[in-house]
This record gives C-alpha cells, structure tokens and sequence, in this order.
C-alpha cells in the first residue's frame, strides 16, 4: 500500500520555502556559514535559518508569546505544507512532528539570566517541553485530533513520517502532516563538539578527509492523505510513500555499528514493503552526516544492500547542516523533489573515496534524470535506524 503526499513544506538554511529551497539545491548554494544569529561565543560553522525569531514572530503573525524558535521553524514548514486545506468534522486529522532540542533555544537564556540575577522570564520555561513544539503547531493551524511528538534523536523526522503513514495504513486517520523541527542551541553546539565529531571545516560527507559534521536547524513537513481525504480535498498527488523501516541495532550510544547491520536493515525492510527490488531505486538520499563512524558504517550497508549495482548517491547536509530531529523531514522533501523535477543533488565538498569501500557519490548536479524512487537514511544516536522510499504516482 502507498500513501499519498499532497503537500510540501519546508525552511532551512538554503531556503525559507519549497521554490527558495530548490533553487539552492539546483545551484549548488550551500547555507553553512559562521554563526550571526545564534548567542553562541566562537567562529563555527553552522546552517543557521536566514532569518531572525524576531523576523519569523512577525511573518507568521504570532501574537502569543513567549514562543520558541524550534516552535517558529516548525509553523513555518506546517504552514507551507498545509496549504489552504479546509477543515472538517468529516475528516480525522493530526499532527506528529519530532523534535530533539524543543525549547530548549529559550530555556539557555532563561538560566543565563537566572545565574546572572537579570530577571528571568519563568513563562518561557513553558516552551521547553518538547511536545510544546507540536502543541503549538497543532494550535496555530487549528488541528485538535490526533496530536503526538516523537523523539529519537537523528531519525526522529523519518519515525514521525513513518507512524502518519502508519496510521493511515491503519485506517485509525484520514490526512496527518508529519515532520520535524529543530533549532540551534548552545547545548547541541557544545555537546557535538564535545564528542570530538564537529568538523570546524565545511563538512565533507563520503569523503576520505571527513573529519566531523557541521550543524543546521530548520524544519520539513509532508501532508499524507488517504483517498477519503483526496476525495474532499481535491489536493493532486505529488507522489508517494510506498515504504517505511526502523532497526536498531543498539550497538553504542552515539555510534553506528561498524558492519552497518541497523542501516542495512532499515534499508531492506523499507525496499521490501514498497513492492520495489533494489535495482529499481533510482538515487538514494544518504545520511551521510560528515563523521568518521556514521559515513564508513552506511557505506558498509550500501555496498550490503545493493552490491554492484550502487544506485546514484549522495549526501544533501553540506548544503544545510545536520539538522538532527528535522534532517529526516528536511531530506523527505529533497527526495521528492527529486522525483518531480528528476534532477539528482551533488555531494559538496567531495574528493576521494573512502578506502575501506570505494564508493563515489554524485558529485554534479544533473537534470533530466529517470528519478522514479528514492531512498532516504536517517540514523540516530543508539542505532536507530530509518528509511523511507518515495515513488512516482503511477495512478
């Protein structure tokens, strides 16, 4: 069975819509630059939103505050992808959004202010709880069925896509929008560079060099419909979500396992359910986040899943950054762009190939490709393990 997406949203650090994200990605404009928004002491390289809280408060015409800016890059893609679609009693709808840092972009300067006796603001602390993010969501575009955040860690976009398409499966909703939402916090900058895995070089996922990753913040949602839904809402079917897997191979806290056994598993099973055979993937949107462990470890699964017949590649987070909880939503979008305009993404800042695999990803951008399904990795800390496929609409 397939689901039928019929909305896009999206805001990152290449872009503040669809149409801005695609024309980066077709010019090959990377958003990784030094720090400007985020209070954050050192020249790091980040994918930081071109636009301030301040900025976004004013074009989503927030009036109730505090409000966080996980909450504002969440409303900004749910927004997008929800469109101009009426509501009904006749149709059951949700929300499933995921988030890792969820308020926590307000709660640092409530303590900082708390330590330094400045008078901290006790509301914001209402916006830290991660189901926040969601609550707000669902609020400020007036859904009140079924509500639900998910959390578990890098994957956690690819899990919320996964249970929306789910429950329509089930029968148990008609359309849900699913995604994630992430902002950049001191706490992920210094956690990340704490693990000695944050590369202060543009990152180079892939490539022998790799030394670490680069962080972004941004947010992604899809609006999944079933028939019912379509039949009132009229929506066309821009494509669909014809697989879906999660395995975890618990094989360290924060590390993938070497043999890459939770991603070849995630891979298979997604590949198995859509119906599809390996040789029919036509591009695979990789994790590939940058760092010594995860790169060797997908490579492993790559090369276990699809032997020599290696489906053209490639990493999009040296254009945005490592998103965390919205990277799964984010690159969910990528590959569907990919199917409707055929067009495969490069892989920047790519030299030579890692040695234990050779494998090389697509390095040009190129157009006029048969794209007609996509895979896309997500990977989380304590090896859980995602992948989506998305497919041409065939009927």
């Amino acid at each position: 069975m397939s689901v039928r997406i019929t909305g896009l949203g999206i805001i990152s650090a290449i872009g503040l819509s669809v149409a801005e994200n695609l024309f980066s990605l077709e010019n090959s404009k990377s958003g990784i630059g030094r720090i400007k928004y985020l209070s954050q002491k050192g020249d790091y390289l980040v994918g930081e939103v071109k636009a301030s809280s301040e900025e976004l408060i004013e074009k989503l015409n927030i009036k109730s505050l505090p409000i966080s800016r996980t909450s504002l890059l969440g409303l900004a893609a749910a927004k997008e992808a929800w469109g101009e679609n009426k509501h009904t009693s006749k149709l059951r709808t949700g929300v499933i959004s995921a988030t890792s840092v969820g308020g926590m972009d307000q709660t640092e300067h409530f303590y900082r202010d708390l330590l330094n006796d400045k008078n901290p603001d006790f509301q914001v602390l209402k916006c830290h709880d991660s189901g926040n993010t969601t609550e707000r969501i669902a609020a400020e575009l007036g859904i009140s069925g079924y509500i639900n955040t998910l959390s578990t860690a890098c994957s956690s976009g690819a899990n919320a896509i996964m249970l929306g398409a789910r429950l329509i499966e089930q029968g148990k909703l008609d359309r849900v929008l699913v995604g994630g939402t992430d902002a950049l916090t001191q706490f992920t900058l210094n956690g990340f560079r704490s693990l000695m895995i944050y590369d202060e070089q543009w990152c180079r996922p892939f490539d022998e060099s790799r030394s670490g990753l680069n962080l972004g913040e941004g947010a992604a949602f899809l609006l999944l419909e079933n028939e019912k839904s379509i039949d009132f809402s009229g929506n066309e079917t821009i494509c669909c979500l014809n697989g879906w897997a999660n395995a975890a191979d618990a094989y360290h806290q924060t590390a993938s396992s070497p043999d890459g056994k939770g991603a070849m598993l995630a891979m298979q099973k997604a590949i198995e359910l859509s119906g599809l055979s390996a040789l029919e993937i036509s591009y695979i949107n990789a994790h590939g986040t940058g760092t010594k462990n995860n790169d060797l470890s997908e490579s492993m699964a790559l090369l276990t899943v699809f032997g020599d017949n290696m489906p053209d590649f490639s990493s999009t987070k040296s254009y945005t950054g490592h998103t965390l909880a919205a990277a799964g939503g984010i690159e969910a979008v990528f590959s569907i762009l990919a199917i409707q305009n055929g067009i495969v993404f490069p892989n920047l800042n790519y030299q030579s190939a890692i040695q234990e695999t050779g494998l090389v990803p697509i390095t040009e951008f190129q157009i006029n490709q048969p794209v007609t399904s996509v895979l896309s990795n997500s990977f989380g800390f304590g090896g859980n393990n995602s992948s989506l496929v998305f497919s041409v609409n065939n009927s």
